[in-house]
């Protein structure tokens, strides 16, 4: 079940984290592709599923709610030593 948000493109999954209407994409995913340089208009070559304006409303979520989204961050941080070594090319 999903809940409805202030923001066309965006619901609420039922852990209450914010994702893409109609898809499993998560605004933090969105969140994390830009804080690490992809440029919004790149972000749909990476997360196929969802288009640019999906993308601007979940930039505008995060910046509607920025502590909510941060949370979610952390809580799914993968640590670097928890990453499989192929994934660093070592």
């Amino acid at each position: 079940m999903s809940g409805a948000t202030d923001h066309p493109h965006i619901v609420s999954d039922a852990n209450g984290e914010p994702v893409i209407l109609e898809t499993r994409v998560t605004v933090r995913a969105v969140v994390e592709l830009w804080r690490i340089g992809v440029r919004p208009e790149e972000i749909p070559d990476h997360l196929p599923q969802i288009g640019l304006a999906q993308v601007f409303d979940a930039l505008s979520y995060y910046a509607d709610h920025r502590e909510q989204v941060d949370r979610f961050i952390d809580v799914n941080r993968v640590e670097d030593h928890e990453v499989h070594p192929s994934i660093h090319g070592k």
